[in-house]
């Protein structure tokens, strides 16, 4: 028998018990689309991490502050001490004393209620410098930045994010108006673009930049410290070299070592792992679940075999009369849990693709579908269908043609 007439009865065998074929099927199609789709929920949770973490700026380093004790003893966290000021950030912008560092963002934050007439929307209020866009990887949809003149001088002039540009002026153009911060009249220069990202539980579309000095004199601040540092690497290859910059002269203006540092650097290397070890931690939990499944399906696989050893043993025995050979019967029945195991696997890979792209439309979360992941599917399938086949075939195999012929 040639390898086409195997599989053309192996076809025949499994169409001539449908509703057990697509049973059996059933636990390899949910196993397979399971893994599909629980891999590319990870990966596009990945990949939205790190979309998020480059939209704060290319080859970033984010210094904060470190943190303060009461006298009670009780620490607080990370970014609660006032220790990074102004004379930082324009020391870590000298090239002599940092070659590797190609632009410095100092930043204050507060919150603040903007007015527009009848409406008001509070939003977070950056004073920062000229250097905030290019180091931020910001880009403009109108209008323009503050410039350096009007930043020396603390303008009263204003940047704002395209959240706050629409809940403030809806759909009109935002450039050239005014709000009211704190009674004061604050001209609107220039809207950002939207740049989809997150950064400590609020979004980076809805802010208002302003120059430093303008911002203390709008929250009547007098203090020179800043809650943020952000410093912008010369390229890739140097983010390291521009860290170690970066530490040094802190430690060294703050009179501190880097054991007992009273500020902290993290980089988008570190924000991007550590929320991709949650989100690998979740990805490898429901693929365990999903390989339970195929386990299942494969089960299922053997033992639909099995029975159907046991419906054609005078079958088996009749084909053996006639001279087919035990490695014929093996491949007859090896054939037919394949077809069973890839069967399950096509139509599981399908519906794991569709159920990739319309699974975003109920969640709010993107999922990517891997080629890899997608080709290792169908392989598995193929790969339980045989495996989970042997011991039925081999079995079928075995019949002796008289045992066969005399079975009832």
């Amino acid at each position: 028998m040639s390898w086409w007439e195997t599989v053309r009865s192996g076809l025949a065998a499994i169409r001539s018990h449908r509703l057990r074929s697509s049973l059996t099927v059933l636990g390899i199609v949910i196993g397979i689309s399971s893994v599909i789709l629980t891999v590319g929920l990870g990966q596009g949770a990945q990949k939205e991490v790190k979309d998020q973490i480059d939209a704060l700026g290319s080859h970033l380093l984010i210094v904060s502050p470190g943190s303060t004790t009461s006298s009670s003893g009780i620490r607080g966290g990370f970014g609660s001490a006032s220790t990074l000021t102004i004379a930082d950030a324009t020391a870590l912008a000298d090239p002599e004393a940092a070659p590797d560092v190609a632009g410095v963002a100092p930043v204050t934050t507060s919150s603040v209620s903007l007015v527009n007439g009848d409406t008001n929307w509070t939003t977070s209020l950056t004073g920062t410098t000229t250097a905030w866009p290019d180091v931020r990887s910001r880009e403009l949809s109108a209008g323009r930045f503050f410039t350096a003149a009007e930043a020396a001088e603390g303008a009263t002039v204003a940047v704002i994010g395209a959240d706050t540009a629409s809940e403030l002026f809806g759909r009109q153009s935002p450039v050239g108006q005014q709000v009211t911060v704190n009674g004061t009249r604050v001209t609107v220069v220039g809207v950002l673009a939207s740049s989809g990202a997150s950064s400590s539980g609020s979004s980076e579309d809805d802010l208002a930049v302003v120059p430093v000095g303008t911002a203390s004199r709008l929250t009547g601040s007098t203090s020179s410290s800043v809650s943020t540092i952000y410093v912008e690497a010369a390229s890739e290859a140097t983010l390291a070299a521009a860290y170690q910059e970066v530490q040094a002269l802190l430690a060294t203006r703050h009179g501190v070592t880097t054991a007992d540092a009273d500020f902290s650097i993290a980089t988008q290397d570190s924000l991007v792992e550590t929320a991709n070890s949650t989100n690998r931690t979740f990805t490898v939990l429901l693929a365990g679940v999903a390989g339970i499944s195929l386990l299942v399906g494969g089960i299922g696989v053997m033992n639909i075999m099995l029975v159907s050893v046991t419906e054609r043993i005078r079958e088996i025995g009749l084909r053996k009369a006639l001279g087919a050979a035990p490695r014929i019967i093996r491949r007859q029945f090896l054939v037919e849990a394949s077809l069973l195991g890839l069967t399950g696997g096509v139509v599981g890979v399908v519906i794991g693709i569709v159920g990739a792209q319309v699974l975003p439309h109920f969640i709010d979360q993107a999922v990517s579908v891997s080629l890899l992941a997608t080709t290792a599917a169908l392989a598995t399938s193929l790969a339980m269908g045989v495996g989970f086949g042997v011991y039925p075939a081999s079995r079928a195999a075995r019949l002796t043609p008289i045992d066969a012929l005399r079975s009832e």
